[in-house]
């Protein structure tokens, strides 16, 4: 096993690291600021909108996507884009300058594996450009939405339209003033195969029957200007074309977008970690307490130590996930996604907490973004599915094999 990175990694990072310093950690309390201060909340900046054309020059674009889908992005494999993601983890709002956020990324990739021709040109390229944004809705206010064949809404065929009805929570994105559409999650057929009853469509936001009731908090964070909306559906009409792959396609849709979705969040959450920690060795040389610097407290270097570890054995972990994707495909790498999904946020969480507490009242301010990082790792303690479904998934696949 090669721990190193290869030279095509190298050369990525080398390039995205001085675009960061060039361009984006300078202005990232200047975007803070502009973000709080604007009087459309959920309007996207003129600065994100500079910094998203200086990256599309520089070649740092839709870095996400594989060589299948050249040459809309940079052909990297999942390992190579690994600590590419990392690094735009380390400031929360980042990955969009690159078109690499969430939900886009997800978005994009089921529509450049299961959408038609005309849905590609209609919605796909459009994204890929980055001249419009989207959002998925899944998550339902009313029932356990970590099993997704739990979900409500109802899309109904009526002649060569579909008609929607339901109601939606934490739809990332839909806020946003540029989302332009939305992948909706709901059931075709309630007396089919359990899994076989979900299906996925795309409805335009402006389609008569959407309303978006509501931005959704999470613990606290309203994270203008994307959000993440409460969504009605209200009789909402839409082509029967609109329907992606066909009835009873959701689920599976569903399953082979979270597996890229759920390592790139841990991706990010390294990235998240790791800022954290390089927030805290600068700290703790600066700051005096009982006559010495925390770093001379002995409690302080041992949380530093215990940090950094965890950060490496995350990083570790989610790299041979990466790895794993790369050559046997997403399937096969089922077990430890699962691993990877239960470990990076947690960590995240754990290595933010103790940057909190060694920061003191200013680690929970405004004036550093490790509350915004806590609030962002607690939150993918959920997303993508909670621990525990993916630790009962995990251990009933390794007791399966083992007794196979």
């Amino acid at each position: 096993m090669d721990f190193e990175y290869s030279d095509i990694t190298n050369q990525w990072m080398e390039k995205l690291s001085a675009f960061m310093d060039t361009h984006v950690y300078p202005i990232e309390k200047d975007y803070i600021q502009t973000v709080a201060q604007q009087t459309q909340r959920w309007q996207t900046p003129d600065m994100m909108q500079d910094l998203k054309q200086k990256a599309k020059d520089a070649g740092l674009w839709n870095l996400f996507l594989p060589k299948e889908y050249l040459p809309h992005g940079a052909g990297l494999t999942n390992l190579e884009y690994a600590p590419l993601c990392e690094m735009m983890g380390r400031i929360h709002w980042c990955a969009e300058i690159f078109n690499c956020s969430a939900p886009d990324t997800g978005n994009m990739e089921v529509l450049a594996k299961y959408g038609s021709d005309e849905q590609k040109a209609s919605w796909l390229l459009p994204l890929l450009n980055g001249d419009i944004r989207s959002a998925f809705a899944m998550t339902e206010p009313d029932v356990a939405s970590s099993d997704a064949t739990n979900i409500q809404t109802q899309i109904r065929r009526e002649g060569n339209q579909y008609v929607i009805n339901g109601r939606k929570w934490y739809t990332s994105g839909a806020m946003n003033r540029d989302c332009n559409v939305l992948i909706v999650m709901g059931k075709t057929d309630s007396d089919a195969e359990r899994h076989r009853q979900q299906s996925q469509i795309i409805v335009p936001m402006e389609t008569q029957g959407v309303t978006v009731v509501r931005p959704m908090s999470a613990m606290g964070y309203f994270d203008e200007p994307v959000g993440h909306a409460e969504v009605v559906f209200d009789d909402v009409r839409v082509p029967a074309e609109n329907i992606l792959v066909g009835e009873g396609e959701g689920f599976a849709i569903a399953q082979g977008r979270l597996g890229p979705g759920r390592i790139h969040h841990c991706m990010r959450l390294i990235g998240c970690a790791q800022r954290a920690l390089d927030l805290t060795l600068a700290r703790v040389e600066k700051r005096t307490t009982f006559g010495q610097p925390l770093s001379k407290h002995q409690s302080v270097r041992e949380s530093i130590a215990s940090m950094y570890c965890k950060i490496e054995q995350a990083r570790l972990l989610t790299l041979k996930a990466a790895d794993q994707m790369d050559r046997y495909g997403n399937k096969v790498a089922k077990n430890i996604i699962a691993a990877i999904k239960i470990v990076a946020p947690k960590m995240a969480c754990e290595v933010v907490d103790e940057a909190i507490q060694i920061h003191g009242a200013m680690g929970t301010s405004q004036d550093t973004c490790l509350s915004a990082a806590y609030a962002y790792a607690r939150t993918v303690r959920l997303a993508d599915g909670p621990d525990q479904v993916h630790m009962m998934q995990l251990a009933r696949n390794l007791v399966a094999e083992a007794n196979d």
